[in-house]
């Protein structure tokens, strides 16, 4: 399961606004990169993949593609206005250690 607070929310329908694309959806992954081993991954998507977990919160729809969902389980996505590095935010029960600036972590390896 992804949370996701309504003020990432809000923040995700400005996007959409700013595009001008309603129909836009939000992308949650992760990749290889980053201090930490792992770096998450979000950008706007118009497509469905056939890997893909779908959360639904009103009118906007998270995407998680089953790979990331291993590392993403449980994920709680924030957005913060902090003059001093505002932006999304995320809360990640899965990572064991995280950057001092938290876009890349790292987790123990799932079990085979």
């Amino acid at each position: 399961m992804i949370t996701v607070t309504d003020t990432a929310l809000d923040q995700f329908r400005r996007l959409r606004r700013k595009k001008n694309d309603e129909e836009l959806m939000l992308r949650l992954g992760v990749k290889n990169a980053g201090c930490s081993g792992m770096s998450y991954d979000i950008k706007p998507e118009r497509t469905i993949g056939t890997t893909d977990q779908v959360y639904e919160y009103g009118d906007v729809k998270v995407l998680v593609d089953t790979a990331s969902l291993t590392y993403l389980d449980d994920l709680t996505l924030d957005y913060s206005a902090d003059l001093m590095g505002g932006g999304f935010r995320f809360r990640n029960p899965n990572a064991t250690h995280t950057c001092g600036c938290g876009s890349s972590f790292s987790t123990t390896p799932p079990a085979p």
